[in-house]
């Protein structure tokens, strides 16, 4: 039996569509970032002034090779693992997908099974026409197909190989990567000449959160970076991210649960070009430039040279410290998620180095980093609808649990989830599944990933996640 959980929560998100998570999409003029995040850079750069111009030349030749694989490779640089071998597969890829912080996984669920969640939405929506829709996402988290997706025991167990299998965490560090707590997200059906949702390259979880020793610095997330070590930067050690603030400013594109892997579950057939995702598959590469690109500035403008190449080259950037310090965050903004509006980060070179995922299925599960920098298409220039359920995969942990708490709240009345904009929701719609509904789907550990039942502790688990179980049991009620 539920109990009522004890905590104290942030008020629900009241922003308006999906645009208000990102300064550039949001209509909000771009101001200079205030003096503290100067300081703050100067602090961040003291003692490390040399080590951080070798690492910066040393990123800078990495990225120039790792740039011309990627223009050369496009989309077929992204691993791909089949469901029907997944563990075996996941062993001989590991090295690969943790490269390129980006995976599709074939024939998670059944491909009738996944296309037919469509066609249920739709019936869904046609019964309730007091759903909310943003420009091609809508504003659903409860409805039947979403549930059984989240819960279905083949999604769950692919989210447990890929926090388990890729992700390390210090045996006392009190998170669990065996045992999964479910986030609910909208869904998206994308219909074909759609140009308005076009979120342009950009990095979740926060934006000037990365700089900041109140935010990711709480775990010593980048310290390598900035310590000129990029090399060190391991972005699956799970331990520094635990108690990480990723949203200090409550913005609307933030999200209160450590998503490991971002990822959405196909219910379409979808390809390059017909509404789908683009990534950066260099994932070490490109979040340590993003960090290390406000402490550098050309010494020449692109306009003053002959050619991209003396541009971009090491000896025409020089770091900017002591006077020359300034405050810019490049694409940062409190409030909002990390964007590289175009020419900010050359070295990138994100007009060529986005590559879009493989052409999918109904049933295919398309995952990326937390810290994988994507975008959308501009335009759907397909001739069907893109359509699918945005499902992340999460650890364990007690802030995360906190959350799944108040989530669970929303779930029973029907309104939207915390981390997103309010209102009555689905609190009134025809033929809203119940606690009772998902019992019935038949998996308990989907059951308890959503904080209805008491999360069980599994067998091989570290003492911290062990103890990270019985913290979240303990937030829930149970």
């Amino acid at each position: 039996m539920l109990r009522q959980a004890a905590f104290v929560g942030r008020p629900f998100r009241r922003g308006k569509a999906t645009s208000d998570s990102f300064a550039s999409l949001s209509g909000k003029k771009a101001e200079p970032l205030p003096d503290r995040f100067r300081q703050l850079k100067l602090q961040l750069l003291t003692g490390n002034e040399e080590a951080v111009v070798a690492g910066w030349k040393r990123l800078l030749v990495a990225l120039r090779c790792g740039n011309e694989e990627v223009m050369r490779r496009k989309s077929a640089i992204i691993p791909e693992v089949d469901f029907a071998d997944l563990h075996n597969e996941l062993r001989m890829k590991a090295v690969d997908i943790k490269k390129r912080g980006v995976a599709v996984v074939r024939g998670v669920i059944p491909e009738d099974e996944a296309r037919s969640y469509k066609f249920e939405i739709e019936e869904y929506v046609r019964r309730n026409p007091q759903t909310r829709e943003n420009p091609q996402v809508i504003e659903l988290y409860w409805s039947s197909p979403q549930l059984r997706a989240r819960t279905h025991p083949s999604l769950l167990e692919v989210q447990k190989a890929l926090m388990n299998s890729l992700w390390t965490s210090n045996p006392d560090s009190p998170i669990s990567l065996r045992t999964p707590l479910s986030y609910a997200d909208r869904l998206r059906i994308r219909h074909p000449g759609d140009a308005q949702f076009a979120l342009g390259p950009h990095q979740d979880g926060g934006s000037v959160e990365r700089w900041e020793k109140n935010g990711y610095g709480r775990g010593g997330v980048y310290d390598a970076v900035f310590r000129g070590d990029w090399e060190k930067y391991d972005p699956f050690d799970a331990s520094s991210r635990v108690h990480a603030v990723t949203d200090l400013y409550g913005g609307l594109g933030s999200c209160s649960m450590f998503r490991m892997w971002q990822g959405w579950l196909s219910m379409s057939h979808v390809g390059p070009s017909e509404g789908t995702l683009l990534v950066n598959p260099l994932l070490r590469e490109s979040t340590a430039y993003a960090l290390l690109r406000p402490f550098f500035r050309p010494i020449k403008s692109i306009r003053e040279l002959m050619s991209e190449e003396e541009y971009l080259d090491a000896e025409n950037w020089e770091l900017t410290a002591g006077d020359k310090m300034t405050s810019d965050l490049q694409g940062a903004t409190p409030g909002h998620g990390q964007e590289f509006p175009e020419g900010l980060h050359p070295h990138l070179q994100l007009g060529r180095t986005m590559v879009h995922a493989p052409r999918v299925k109904p049933g295919d599960y398309v995952l990326w980093h937390c810290d994988t920098i994507h975008s959308v298409d501009k335009k759907h220039n397909g001739v069907s609808d893109s359509s699918v359920l945005y499902i992340p995969i999460c650890p364990t942990t007690e802030a995360s649990a906190t959350y799944v708490a108040r989530q669970r709240d929303a779930f029973l009345q029907g309104t939207p989830a915390p981390d997103f904009p309010g209102g009555r929701g689905e609190a009134d719609h025809v033929g809203r599944p119940t606690p009772e509904h998902v019992m019935n789907y038949g998996n308990p550990v989907g059951f308890q990933s959503m904080g209805l039942d008491a999360l069980q502790i599994v067998d091989g688990d570290t003492r911290g996640g062990e103890r990270a179980v019985k913290q979240a049991n303990k937030v829930l009620g149970f």
